[in-house]
């Protein structure tokens, strides 16, 4: 694998996979709208490294935003390698053992197992070529980027957050991004569910300050592993250990006895203090593709920095998908497949996170099904499973099924018995999700797809060639009705409260409709399929906003929900987007970063979903 973050670039570079941008670019804006709009070209573009900052170092972004970089970065030539070596190494451990032979034979697995080990150096890394201490400490002269024209500030985006159990000793190395205060001190945006948050709860108990030790860069295996739904207590330098076929070496920090990779580009250290008050942190805007909204979180409180004399300052940009952590998370599906089967659902075949889902939203997985009823064991299994619990929609499909392949899921939703194929339930969901009225709970809903077949006929529909505007519908769009049985509609421009898309369907002779989704007047025209299916998943709460209707349809408001009214969370925020003047900015600089031909700004379309001035309606 990789010596560090450059030789990975210098790689990236070799291969054809990046461009070095020389002209200088500011870290506020500009590095995000330029970065949107390569990750959202055709294969996610390439890897940019910004080579003349606002501050003293470069800055790499999209380092895996494709397939290929995503392979390239964990070492591998495809993806499947890995579940492959994964699913092998599972097979071979667990496999019981008849003889003392066999069990002999185990022995060589066993002393590959420990080569992946972390293992502790003594002395300083090259991360600790250069140290900032007392007044030297600064977070301004980092690269940090302020993305979004909401942004509270800027954000550390890609950080290998490295915190200890204080009661068990058992490390954990997670990614919370990190909002920039001041020159010393930053948000620790961990949710409840995290395991940081876990470890803060227990310092809080203890009344000690909690140690906290950021590192960022090194071999991209530690970036990726920072971001792995990884078992509770489980190393996430194991795994990356695993990943490179090699050990982490790990060296202490300055301030305290946690240990980060000796090769990584900077060390924030620091620490949290439980029994200060909690700080206001954000607006974000997230990888939902809304901005989170301003919340308390802890303050982190920077006391060293160090880094390598040579250091590059690694960045993601989130928002809208497709961004690159789509194909952080196609690399999860494939690696984490194999104990999901061991683990959780033994029938489980495949599983796909289609990119419109933004990780937890949309779920398809393929099962060899045995008897009645198994796609309400699987669903309610992997509802609680790891991070499976934040699924939202979930489908259960035959085997076999490609369940990549959303046209041909399509057309199996659309020969579906709506009363019969629907699961429903409640649980937890990303604290992110905006859409519930309960932080971090709501409902969920699967479709089991296992008795269906996609050939079958399906039933007849009837749409007429105009519709009338009733119960506040103005426009209707019938262009997914023959073949997936869905027809969209959208309100009335004037946002109204209630919609009565009953009244619309009747008074239009609407009729054997499979599936109806409501979107805002302003979505219309401008928003792609893509784009209407993340709106889709984003905007609903199926126990709220998913009904089935007097003709069997089943109803999805996927309408921005007015704030504060009964049932509607309290607060909505807005579409993340690049503001008027960036977008100007960068169309009028586009010929001096030798990117090519111009690419247009995502931002563009999605402007017209904007609610208000400011990061929620």
């Amino acid at each position: 694998m990789y010596k560090n973050l450059r030789e990975y670039i210098e790689r990236l570079e070799r291969e054809g996979e990046l461009v070095r941008i020389k002209t200088p670019v500011s870290t506020r804006f500009e590095i995000a709208e330029i970065t949107d709009r390569v990750v959202k070209s055709e294969g996610g573009g390439k890897a940019l490294l910004f080579e003349n900052t606002d501050a003293e170092f470069p800055v790499v972004t999209n380092m895996m935003g494709s397939k290929r970089r995503m392979a390239m970065a964990l070492g591998v030539e495809r993806l499947d390698e890995i579940g492959e070596r994964i699913s092998a190494l599972l097979g071979d451990a667990l496999t019981p053992k008849a003889t003392l032979w066999d069990k002999m034979k185990m022995l060589p697995l066993l002393a590959d197992v420990a080569k992946w080990f972390p293992q502790n150096e003594s002395g300083r890394g090259e991360c600790q070529q250069v140290v900032w201490q007392g007044d030297e400490v600064d977070l301004e002269r980092l690269p940090m980027l302020h993305s979004w024209e909401c942004d509270g500030g800027a954000f550390v985006t890609l950080p290998m957050v490295n915190t200890v159990d204080p009661e068990t000793g058992a490390r954990n190395v997670g990614m919370y991004r990190m909002q920039r205060f001041d020159k010393r001190t930053t948000g620790m945006h961990w949710h409840i569910h995290k395991t940081g948050a876990r470890h803060y709860d227990a310092y809080k108990r203890l009344g000690q300050k909690m140690p906290v030790v950021v590192a960022l860069g090194g071999d991209p295996a530690y970036t990726y592993a920072a971001t792995a739904p990884m078992p509770d207590n489980m190393d996430e330098y194991l795994l990356a250990g695993f990943l490179r076929r090699k050990p982490v070496k790990l060296v202490k920090a300055l301030t305290c006895d946690i240990r980060i990779p000796a090769d990584c580009d900077f060390v924030i250290e620091g620490y949290v203090d439980p029994q200060e008050e909690k700080v206001l942190e954000g607006d974000f805007g997230d990888h939902t593709g809304f901005y989170s909204l301003k919340d308390y979180y802890p303050k982190f409180h920077v006391t060293c920095i160090t880094h390598r004399k040579d250091a590059i300052y690694p960045a993601t940009v989130v928002g809208v998908p497709p961004q690159e952590d789509a194909y952080i998370s196609e690399a999860t599906e494939k690696i984490f497949l194999a104990p999901i089967r061991l683990a959780v659902q033994p029938e489980v075949e495949d599983l796909a996170m289609p990119v419109e889902g933004t990780s937890h939203n949309i779920a398809i997985v393929s099962i060899a099904k045995r008897y009645e009823g198994q796609a309400h064991k699987v669903a309610q299994s992997l509802w609680g499973a790891g991070q499976m619990m934040f699924n939202k929609y979930l489908v259960v499909a035959s085997a076999g099924d490609d369940v990549r392949s959303l046209a041909y899921i399509g057309r199996k939703l659309r020969r579906i018995d709506v009363e019969r194929d629907v699961i429903r339930a409640e649980g937890v969901l990303d604290v992110l999700d905006h859409a519930t009225a309960t932080l971090g709970f709501g409902g969920k809903l699967a479709f089991d797809l296992t008795g269906v077949s996609a050939e079958e006929e399906a039933e007849p529909i009837a749409v007429p060639r105009r519709a009338v505007p009733a119960g506040g519908v103005e426009l209707f769009d019938t262009r997914f009705v023959a073949e997936y049985g869905l027809l969209i509609l959208y309100a009335a421009a004037d946002r109204p409260l209630v919609v009565d898309v009953e009244k619309y369907l009747r008074e239009n002779g609407i009729e054997g409709m499979k599936y109806v989704a409501l979107f805002d007047y302003q979505a219309a025209g401008v928003m792609r399929p893509s784009d209407l299916l993340w709106l889709a998943a984003a905007n609903t709460d199926p126990r709220r906003d998913v009904k089935v209707l007097g003709g069997a349809e089943l109803l999805f408001d996927a309408r921005s929900k007015h704030p504060s009214v009964e049932g509607n969370p309290k607060r909505f925020p807005n579409v993340v987007m690049s503001s008027v003047e960036t977008i100007k900015q960068v169309d009028e600089r586009w010929a001096e970063y030798g990117l090519g031909e111009k690419l247009e700004s995502p931002s563009r379309r999605y402007r017209k979903l904007w609610l208000s001035s400011k990061a929620e309606w």
